[in-house]
């Protein structure tokens, strides 16, 4: 069975791409083959491995239905990692598909059309609660929430939520929030350390043991068209993500088992 994880928070800046990228690289990297599915129309997750003046089709023309996901998809610079782009144009989709009966259902029915061919599907979000966030959350099997370790961090948290209730009532009861993970965190700070502790108080044992450390490396890697585990292998960032990845696998194999 394909695992399907939406990477989503509709605040911007919160790591949530660099959460993808390098979580896709990673389940890759571990022999799984695997597809990133890139829904913001700012299109960084495919920036930071293709070209994208070599791409003739997006994630738009898959779901507007002008071709099948599988047409979209491209190999990474990455063994096992696949990616489905996105391009600007995916900014007009709500417009698009407005009074659409199943346009909350497109991406999921398009996933499904791909037959099971990858092991774990990340999907990146972009930072809002529309129509590209809701098709992602019905498509997918589990939720990860990254939260930058910042003031404003649980800003907007209870909108989330409340869409996430919403789709798990009616379109997908399947949808489990596999966890919260903290990012852009220095630990020097008192600041930051309260943070920690005011997320753990409102999302409990759903918060990640794992927290990914501020890294200039992790800021950098993109603009190589690299994973942080070919970019900068030894550094904090690589140790961080490989030790979120294992949690995630250890927590969706648990809740299937």
């Amino acid at each position: 069975m394909t695992r399907t994880i939406a990477i989503a928070n509709q605040k911007g800046g919160s790591g949530k791409t660099t959460t993808a990228i390098n979580l896709g690289a990673c389940l890759a990297r571990l022999g799984k083959k695997t597809l990133l599915i890139d829904l913001d129309p700012q299109a960084n997750s495919s920036i930071s491995f293709l070209d994208l003046r070599t791409i003739t089709r997006s994630t738009y023309d898959a779901i507007t239905d002008s071709c099948a996901l599988s047409d979209v998809i491209l190999p990474a610079p990455v063994d096992n990692l696949f990616i489905a782009p996105a391009r600007i144009g995916l900014a007009k989709l709500e417009s698009r598909l407005v009074g659409e009966l199943d346009a909350h259902f497109r991406l999921k029915d398009k996933i499904q059309a791909l037959n099971g061919d990858f092991a774990n599907i990340v999907i990146d979000c972009p930072p809002a609660l529309g129509l590209l966030t809701v098709n992602a959350l019905v498509a997918a099997t589990h939720l990860l929430i990254p939260i930058q370790s910042s003031y404003f961090a649980l800003e907007g948290t209870d909108d989330l939520l409340e869409t996430i209730e919403k789709v798990r009532q009616r379109p997908n009861p399947a949808l489990r929030i596999l966890g919260v993970v903290i990012t852009m965190h220095d630990k020097r700070t008192a600041l930051a350390r309260d943070i920690r502790e005011q997320i753990q108080k409102v999302f409990g044992g759903k918060v990640f043991d794992t927290v990914i450390a501020k890294s200039v490396r992790l800021e950098e890697s993109p603009a190589y068209k690299e994973s942080i585990f070919t970019f900068a292998p030894g550094s904090s960032g690589a140790t961080d993500y490989y030790s979120l990845c294992e949690e995630v696998i250890e927590r969706v194999e648990a809740r299937t088992a």
